[in-house]
This record gives structure tokens, C-alpha cells and sequence, in this order.
């Protein structure tokens, strides 16, 4: 058992929770996803031909291949050459109904997206926005945290069903749940969160998004959860965090954490709270996130408390979800505001959101300066050293995006998280094996059986990305704009751009997915006008 230090604070959580609940309540949910008519297929015998493989394990790339897939499902690899000289027609698979030529193009498992939400009405009026900018990026599968904005369950329940079906242009659909969705009153005991866990798990649930719950409760849920094959991910924010970092949740039975709350916390050297100023409130936003990155001196890489942090998250087999992506603008709010995509893919609506507001979640620019620009970078210095030990000490790091805020845009702002893994010391096949298998497996830790997505092997779903440029080369050719380059004539040009994105067999043209966005963008803009600039 653990300590308590006072049953007070198990029901004043529990309050608070409620109210979370209730006020996440008030938002409404984005429009469900119209009926698909997008995407072909699946085949009896599709043949994709000539592609470099990088299968998603972190092995090297391998080509040229052909890839039978039968229905949802490959059905076999073959190696039909190499490098620079004619394909051997003799080693080529025969019997296609349908071809795709991949001659030249890189093709990997579909990428996993592990920290999302579909964005609510008040940002999205209609989900298509959001799943077509993740598949247009070749995401085919994702984690929701909750995917509703009004915290129910069966807007998330139903478009994942819908999207198992392949009845809407989606990707495959994980319906993590914040504890209390779903009741109309609070958890206040113990016995209240594991009757809530049982209660969603036969809503359909695959997992639980925990807040930095009270020690007592916190055992109850995970415990429970694990009863009931239930994975966990947790973001430990700072109003519970001094009595439930990620060391206290891991040794708990936490599956994953999302963010880096209570990482820091777990190894200060001379503290056991953050040392705020006096007057910082919580419930200012850009004290909320300014503040929080002034942590990174409080803490010594590769000290004794940071080793052994490292082997207790291996005891445990904790995943680690970063979702650096999201706060990066912390670090340089100028490049974030004016990326590349934000004219031609963000919606008034979703701009309006970002704006500087006092009322709006992640819209904290109220007087952000120099300094809270350098604390980020700092920050993340320490935070990227942390996860790249983590990862070469055999520990699991995935890759998550958390976009709908803060300037981070759904598909785009998943690309980015891959480049910052890569920022961090990764290399391009370990990022890729982060995005691909590491998340298959985490999502499939708790169900004692091998992921049925993740790599590129027969038997497994055909759930796959092909691109033209090489991704080891440059991550940036996985954006939906592209990367810029200049041609031996001078000419600058952008390539890249997922090609195809391929779930349960069915070939989706990602630049169509990504041109019916903007689309959507104009439409918007054609009612409510331009976005407006500050």
C-alpha cells in the first residue's frame, strides 16, 4: 500500500475532477465525418512494385521489394533486385489484380499518432477536417485522449467503430478516456474509480488518459485497469504532480507517459516542488507555460537520480509519449505562427482559437519574451537528452502530436514531432521505428498478443505510407507542403508529400485528401474571411 499523507485531498480531487468534467462538458463535438467515397480498394491481389522498404523496425532500408497484399492483409515480401541495375522479372510475384507502381518510392508501415484530438466544434466544425490532414500525412492509426472535446463517449466510440469499417476516410481509432467521463457525479473514493473503470470499459474504451490523480486513487485506477487489460497514458499536470510524478505513477503501473510532467519532478536535486515565484497562478495560462519549462537546471543529466529514473521506467516497461511538437513554439512563437502550412491549411476557426487569449487553452502569448524563448530551448535541451538516454538504454519513446493548439496543426504538426525525436539525437530508422512499431506495441502492451500493424511483414494489416523522396534523406519530405529544393538548373522547387497513404488495403491519393482541406479552408474563409494576422 501506499502512504497518504491526507484523505482530505482524495475528495477535493475528486471535486475538482467533476468540475473538469462538467466544464469540458460544455464544449460540443465537431460534426461526425460524412460517409466515405474516397480511397480504392481493398484488392483481391494488389502488387505494389519496386519500392525501397523501410519496414518499421529499425533495420535498414531495403528495395527494390514488391509487396503483395491480399485483401486488408500482406501477404508477402519479395526482393526483386538491386540497386541500380534492371529489376529480375524472374523473382517478381505474378497473379496481380491491381498494380501500383512504386519504382524508385520509399514505402513504411503506417505511421501511429499517439496523443490526439479530433479539435470540437469550436475549432473544427466537421471531423473530415482533422482525419483527412493525418492520413494525408500518412497516419493511419491514432490514440485519442479523448477524441470528443465534450468528453462523452459515444461520438468517440461511434467514429471509431465507423472507421474500423472503413465506412469514413479515417484512421484506425484507440478511445483513451479521461476517469469520470461518462458518470454524473465525481470520483471521490477509491471503490468509485475502479466501479467508473469497469463502467467504461463495457462502454467499449481501450484505455485511460489519468490526470496526476491522489495516491489513493491513482492505485485503485491502474490497478483495476490492469485487471481489465486496460492500457493507461497520463499527463501528471502541475496541480497534482508533487503527489504524483512519473516515478510514483510508474512504480503504480502507468503504461505511458504523455508530456513531460513529472519527469523533471521525479530527479530535482535540491527540491521537492518547483520553486515558483510567489505570485504565479496556475490558471494564468502563460504563467502555466512559461513557468514550466524553468526546470531544466534543477536537475542533473546523467546524475545519479537520472540514471536510476531510466531503471525504474525499464522495471516497469513505461513508454514514454513526448509530444514535443506541441509546446515548440515555446521556443520560437514567430516560426510556429508563420510555418508554411497555416495559410492553406488552417481554418479561420481553428486561427481564431490560437489567437492570444486569456480564456482560450494554449493561447498564452500575452506578453511572451526573449527569456521564456530561451528557458524553452533550454529546456528542451535537457528534455531531449533525457529521452535519447532513455531510448538507447532499450526504453520505448512513440511519437505523439497533441495538435489543435498552440500553432501545432493536425498531420503537420505529427511530422514535426518526428523531426524533433530526430533533433534529439535519434536516427532517421529510429525515429521511424518510433512512429511505426514502438507505438503498435505500447497500444497492444496490456492484450498478451503481437500487434496486428507496425512493421512490414506478411500477415500483418496492410496499413502503409509511400513517398517519393527518402525520408532518411529528409523528414521534411513527409510534409504535406513539402521540402524545398534547388535543381541542378537552378530552379527551386518543392518535392515530397506523401504519395499514398494505404489502410486495411484500401490506397488513399494523400495530395487529394490534402487538397479537399484546402478545400475546406476556402469554403471557410469564403464565409467568415481571411484569417486575420496580428
Amino acid at each position: 500500500m501506499i502512504n497518504l499523507r491526507t484523505k482530505t485531498r482524495v475528495v477535493m480531487m475528486g471535486i475538482l475532477l467533476f468540475s473538469m468534467v462538467t466544464t469540458f462538458a460544455i464544449a460540443q463535438s465537431s460534426d461526425p465525418a460524412p460517409n466515405r467515397t474516397e480511397g480504392e480498394g481493398p484488392y483481391e491481389r494488389l502488387i505494389i512494385r519496386g519500392a525501397n522498404m523501410i519496414d518499421g523496425t529499425g533495420a535498414p532500408m531495403s528495395g527494390p521489394v514488391d509487396i503483395v497484399i491480399e485483401g486488408n492483409k500482406i501477404a508477402s515480401v519479395h526482393r526483386v533486385g538491386y540497386p541500380g541495375v534492371p529489376i529480375n522479372e524472374a523473382r517478381r510475384p505474378k497473379g496481380a489484380t491491381q498494380e501500383l507502381d512504386a519504382t524508385g518510392m520509399y514505402i513504411m508501415p503506417g505511421f501511429i499518432d499517439m496523443h490526439v484530438h479530433t479539435g470540437g466544434a469550436h475549432k473544427v466544425p466537421s471531423a473530415e477536417y482533422t482525419y483527412k490532414l493525418w492520413m494525408g500525412h500518412g497516419v493511419t492509426t491514432v490514440r485519442g485522449v479523448s477524441f470528443d472535446q465534450s468528453n462523452i463517449f459515444e461520438w468517440s466510440i461511434s467514429e471509431k467503430e465507423r472507421s474500423a469499417k472503413n465506412e469514413i476516410t479515417a484512421p484506425r481509432m484507440f478511445s483513451y478516456h479521461r476517469m469520470g467521463t461518462g458518470w454524473d457525479k465525481p470520483v471521490t473514493t477509491p471503490e468509485e474509480a475502479r466501479e467508473w473503470v469497469r463502467f467504461a470499459k463495457k462502454q467499449g474504451i481501450d484505455g485511460l488518459k489519468l490526470g496526476a490523480e491522489d495516491p489513493l486513487i491513482m492505485e485503485a485506477v491502474l490497478d483495476e485497469a490492469k485487471k481489465l487489460k486496460l492500457n493507461s497514458t497520463a499527463h501528471l499536470g502541475q496541480t497534482g504532480v508533487v503527489r504524483m510524478n512519473t516515478a510514483d505513477a510508474t512504480k503504480l503501473g502507468l503504461g505511458a507517459q504523455t508530456h513531460y510532467y513529472g519527469l523533471f519532478e521525479s530527479m530535482y536535486d535540491s527540491n521537492d516542488i518547483q520553486p515558483y515565484p510567489i505570485d504565479y497562478n496556475y490558471q494564468d495560462e502563460q504563467w502555466r507555460f512559461g513557468q514550466v519549462a524553468r526546470q531544466w537546471n534543477l536537475v542533473t543529466p546523467r546524475g545519479e537520480k537520472w540514471n536510476a529514473l531510466i531503471d525504474l521506467f525499464l522495471e516497469h516497461d513505461l513508454t514514454m509519449d513526448p509530444t514535443m511538437t506541441i509546446y515548440e513554439a515555446g521556443r520560437d512563437v514567430m516560426r510556429a505562427r508563420n510555418a508554411d502550412f497555416q495559410q492553406e491549411y488552417t481554418l479561420p476557426q481553428m486561427w481564431d482559437y490560437y489567437t492570444p487569449s486569456r480564456t482560450a487553452h494554449g493561447s498564452y502569448w500575452f506578453d511572451w519574451t526573449t527569456e521564456d524563448e530561451v528557458q524553452w530551448k533550454k529546456f528542451y535541451q535537457v528534455w531531449m537528452q533525457f529521452l535519447n538516454d532513455y531510448k538507447n538504454a532499450g526504453g520505448r519513446v512513440t511519437t505523439g502530436s497533441d495538435s489543435g493548439f498552440i500553432y501545432n496543426l493536425y498531420g503537420f504538426g505529427y511530422i514535426r514531432e518526428l523531426e524533433l525525436l530526430q533533433e534529439a539525437g535519434f536516427h532517421p530508422l529510429e525515429v521511424i521505428r518510433s512512429a511505426t512499431m514502438n507505438g503498435a506495441e505500447e497500444l497492444y502492451k496490456r492484450l498478451d498478443e503481437e500487434p496486428p500493424f507496425g512493421i512490414i511483414r506478411p500477415g500483418k494489416l496492410a496499413d502503409l505510407v509511400i513517398v517519393e523522396e527518402n525520408p532518411l534523406h529528409n523528414l521534411k519530405v513527409l510534409y504535406g507542403t513539402g521540402a524545398v529544393k534547388v535543381t541542378d538548373d537552378n530552379e527551386v522547387v518543392r518535392v515530397g508529400g506523401v504519395k499514398y497513404t494505404i489502410k486495411d488495403g484500401i490506397v488513399y491519393d494523400a495530395k487529394q485528401l490534402l487538397k479537399d482541406v484546402r478545400d475546406m479552408v476556402d469554403e471557410q474563409e469564403a464565409k467568415v474571411g481571411k484569417k486575420k494576422q496580428y
